[in-house]
């Protein structure tokens, strides 16, 4: 945790370049741990354990912008890290959308604990986390003559920020996090080596899924032995719930400020338009307690809120920090979405699936990108054929190819199985007539 000694810190370190030269002064101080214990084939591979202590200030001198961040929390030397920090910045190139935000914006407290810090972090015994890794990979090792290798990991970290500005901002985060991973390499057929995983994560020690992972990641790669590619062709579409940010990440980052403001968005001029399916509904939840993402101010202080990102299709805000409001002369909304819950449905995956008469399941991703201009994307994918509402033949080595905006508008269902861990909420998607290249 932060330390009220580090507080006052930060607050001299802003005091200090006001009075050498600064309009205005933001100082963030970074503090956290993490550790990461990995297995491989059961036995111990790789150790590692790291902790920060940085103070990152954010000087605006005469229209100029600069930051600087140390690890030398001693006032001693921050002197001089500030004063030649505000000196460098006098050279650089003038751009007066640089400012604070306007203070009517900040966060003002009086809201209830998110609860997002597990209290009892730091008591975990180390050992007691190898175990987890451990007993993850002995649910895969020894069960099916075909496993070459097995890796499972156990993670974990926590992070505490303080946030003061020079025109009354001071605000401070803390949280917690933990997952437990494992993977599975088998011998395909011929020269195939599928591969499988699976992951949980939690904030909370306690209410992390510890058993069930080394089990379900054999599965996915014993299920993807016989992959081939099936004939070209329209098809509906279903995404598993652990994937389905990939599709929704493109179709997000169109409506940062940055990407409008650079006209680098095929969202450019699509507000309050209906831009995609009217099943589309995705809000920005940011004040759910003990969920990951929930946050009560962004990395500028400025108060979040729920807000509609899509609501029935209809594109209702662009996220748009005070540097990118400035530049296009408009009002600012918040820097970045915190947690993102998509509208759901009434069944799950395999519900789904047994709706389509002719479809694929994508499982996975295979690199491919989406241009963020004209939103075409193209991407390699594996998952399985569907008949007559089944899941049977492994897919792979097959293409998607389409437009964010097509795309999207031809969402035909939402799941009801999301991942309620995440900060992205994304449950099955399934879409209508996209379009796979195979044989």
């Amino acid at each position: 945790m932060i330390s009220d000694n580090n507080k006052k810190l930060a607050q001299w370190a802003m005091d200090y370049a006001l009075k050498n030269g600064c309009q205005q002064a933001k100082v963030t101080l970074d503090a956290g741990s993490s550790s990461s214990f990995d297995l491989r084939n059961g036995e111990m591979d790789r150790l590692k354990q790291a902790s920060e202590n940085s103070l990152t200030i954010y000087i605006y001198v005469n229209g100029r912008f600069g930051t600087y961040t140390t690890n030398r929390l001693n006032k001693n030397e921050l002197e001089a890290f500030i004063k030649n920090g505000v000196e460098a910045t006098r050279f650089l190139g003038k751009d007066e959308a640089y400012t604070l935000p306007d203070e009517s914006r900040y966060y003002k407290g009086g809201m209830p604990d998110l609860k997002l810090m597990d209290k009892k972090f730091s008591s975990i015994n180390p050992d007691e986390k190898v175990a987890l890794a451990k007993a993850t990979a002995e649910e895969i090792l020894g069960k099916d003559e075909r496993i070459i290798s097995v890796a499972s990991s156990f993670r974990d970290g926590d992070s505490h920020r303080y946030l003061v500005t020079s025109n009354g901002f001071e605000g401070n985060t803390q949280s917690s996090w933990y997952s437990l991973s494992s993977s599975a390499t088998i011998k395909g057929e011929g020269e195939a080596r599928p591969a499988g995983s699976w992951n949980e994560s939690n904030l909370y020690f306690d209410q992390l899924i510890k058993t069930g992972i080394g089990a379900k990641a054999l599965k996915n790669a014993l299920d993807k032995i016989g992959q081939k590619k099936i004939q070209s062709g329209k098809y509906t579409m279903i995404i598993e719930p652990r994937i389905a940010s990939r599709l929704l990440q493109p179709l997000l980052s169109a409506t940062y400020g940055a990407a409008i403001q650079q006209k680098n968005s095929f969202l450019l001029d699509k507000l309050y338009k209906q831009v995609v399916s009217e099943r589309m509904t995705l809000m920005d939840e940011p004040h759910l307690i003990k969920s990951s993402g929930a946050r009560y101010f962004d990395n500028e202080g400025v108060a979040t809120q729920r807000r509609p990102i899509f609501e029935n299709g209809i594109l209702n805000t662009y996220f748009i920090n005070t540097y990118n409001a400035n530049k296009m002369k408009c009002e600012p909304t918040i820097s970045s979405p915190s947690l993102l819950v998509l509208g759901a449905g009434d069944k799950d995956l395999q519900g789904l699936i047994k709706e389509v008469g002719n479809g694929i399941l994508v499982t996975g991703f295979n690199g491919g990108n989406s241009n963020s201009s004209t939103g075409d994307f193209s991407y390699g994918i594996e998952g399985f054929l569907i008949e007559n509402g089944e899941a049977t033949q492994p897919i792979s080595e097959m293409n998607i190819t389409g437009n964010m905006l097509t795309l999207w508008s031809s969402l035909a269902a939402t799941g009801n199985d999301a991942r309620l861990t995440s900060s992205w909420r994304i449950p099955t998607l399934v879409f209508d007539g996209v379009d796979f290249s195979g044989l």
